[in-house]
């Protein structure tokens, strides 16, 4: 018997003592036994008896696997086969008069977690940091400091400079003076990477583009973070290919360490991702070097994204009722609201909609309220993708207890195509701190027996975003500094959402029910 699809998640008086069901959501079978075997010695005649033996023997030795952790090794902290690449990594650092002095702290902080996640020393990670404004200063080399502990002192030294904004002066400096041998830089060894993070709120008073095209013909990778009304094309003409993982945007510093994470993976060379936990695996990962690969349980099958496995494959258990609450705000900009789109339609996609499966409704807010389409308007996945597609942008504030209150009074409503009897799902999305009361309305929708999940990106209040999430808030929340990385949030969202049918009642365990009694007739024969 392979009990590798299995978990105890079923009442234990089932089949008489018998209790096995299908995995807790999102349980990752990485390790472990795939087999056990069972002998029994012939001890009565009585199937009564026999049965009795039979059923108390395989619910021990269920918990015993179960205690054992043959569903899969605990997963790992993350980051604990992590270890840094070499690298000669120099921060760029922008100090004019725009950047305030708490920002630049903020800046500061940001600089100390990205140096806290790598290992330092002489022959791994140096570091140097470079401050300019109107002129350039050369905070330390990357010789200065040998140890963590020296240059996370050193960082909390720096002062802002507070005048001008010589980006593409920092670059040159970053090029002939910092990254050469006399400055600790390992300019001859391939096996060290030369890294630039420059961070900057404004737009240069000099000429970036040549200079950075220089640095990066040096071999030098060049990462670019903008802050506030930094100019968008700038930090394109400074920053190394491909873009999307060299170009970085938040709305302000006080979100600016929210990037840590990322520069911390960017570094990062991981032997065993599946035991980390990077990986966006539903249910089994399969560690190769250096990558993954995803499979599914028993009765699943792996989507065409190789990462999820269909769970909701219809029947009444799969019914649903699920509206977006999006945020359509100013700040979210146009080519963000473009990535909003993307991700409402990946979640799109992984529904069943029918009229007794899933079906979706949208509804945009800003200033003021509007419902795109009401749920049940459209039957299938292509209408409701299109629609989406051709949603307009409100722009304008950020009324979110607004928009709670039309969930709860208009959306979920039966007039607007809700289904009694059928789960309620909401899903909210914002980038900002809401310009009205939400506590109420959130409280309310949870209280209906609404499931609230609350997405925020950029400037979002994680306060405010807990508030709406439902319990456990952990499971019902998410957060990201950069819109580029909501698909992510998307992915787990997927997993989330659906209503998995009765795992008693679903077709693995009617089919293992089966097999356990045919070995029990076996024996009693």
């Amino acid at each position: 018997l392979s009990f590798s699809s299995l978990s105890p998640r079923c009442p234990l008086n089932t089949w008489q003592g018998l209790a096995p069901c299908l995995p807790e959501q999102g349980q990752v079978n990485t390790s472990g036994p795939r087999l056990l075997l069972a002998t029994l010695h012939p001890a009565s005649s009585s199937s009564t008896a026999m049965d009795r033996i039979f059923s108390a023997l395989l619910l021990s030795l269920l918990l015993l696997l179960q205690s054992y952790g043959v569903y899969g090794a605990p997963p790992q902290p993350r980051g604990t086969l992590c270890r840094t690449k070499p690298t000669d990594l120099v921060f760029v650092i922008d100090s004019s008069r725009s950047v305030r002095p708490h920002e630049f702290e903020k800046v500061k902080v940001f600089m100390s977690r990205v140096i806290e996640g790598l290992d330092v020393g002489h022959n791994s990670t140096r570091v140097g940091v470079i401050n300019y404004a109107s002129a350039v200063k050369n905070e330390f080399s990357l010789k200065t400091h040998q140890t963590k502990a020296g240059l996370l002192q050193a960082v909390q030294k720096i002062e802002p400079l507070s005048t001008g904004t010589m980006t593409g002066l920092a670059i040159q400096f970053a090029i002939s003076r910092v990254f050469n041998d006399s400055e600790g830089a390992r300019v001859k060894s391939p096996n060290f990477n030369k890294v630039a993070i420059v961070v900057t709120d404004g737009r240069p008073q000099d000429g970036v583009q040549d200079v950075s095209a220089r640095a990066r013909a040096a071999g030098i990778e060049i990462f670019a973070i903008g802050v506030g009304r930094v100019d968008m094309h700038t930090l394109r003409q400074i920053a190394s290919q491909p873009l999307d993982d060299h170009v970085d945007y938040v709305e302000s510093y006080s979100v600016i360490e929210k990037l840590t994470h990322k520069f911390q993976e960017a570094f990062c060379v991981v032997s065993d991702l599946c035991a980390t936990g990077d990986h966006d695996c539903e249910q089994i990962c399969i560690s190769t070097p250096g990558a993954y690969k995803c499979t599914c349980k028993e009765g699943f099958t792996l989507n065409n994204d190789g990462k999820t496995c269909s769970a909701c494959s219809g029947g009444s258990g799969s019914a649903l009722d699920l509206v977006f609450l999006i945020d359509g705000s100013k700040s979210v900009r146009p080519e963000n609201f473009e990535l909003v789109k993307k991700f409402i339609n990946q979640i799109v996609d992984s529904l069943e909609v029918s009229e007794k499966q899933a079906q979706v409704g949208l509804v945009q807010y800003s200033s003021s309220v509007r419902q795109e389409f009401p749920l049940g308007q459209f039957k299938n996945k292509k209408d409701i993708k299109a629609a989406v597609k051709k949603m307009a942008y409100m722009e304008k504030g950020t009324m979110t207890g607004q928009a709670l209150k039309y969930l709860i009074d208009n959306s979920f409503s039966v007039i607007n195509g809700a289904r009694p009897g059928v789960p309620k799902v909401g899903i909210v999305f914002t980038d900002g701190r809401s310009q009205d009361y939400i506590t109420d309305a959130a409280k309310k929708a949870k209280d209906l027996g609404f499931r609230m999940f609350a997405v925020g990106v950029g400037n979002a209040v994680e306060d405010e975003l807990r508030e709406i999430a439902s319990e456990p808030v952990a499971e019902h929340y998410f957060y990201t500094a950069d819109f580029r990385t909501i698909s992510k949030i998307g992915k787990k969202l997927q997993m989330k959402i659906c209503i998995e049918e009765d795992p008693c009642e679903c077709k693995s365990i009617v089919n293992f029910q089966t097999k356990v009694e045919d070995l029990i007739n076996s024996l009693q024969q």
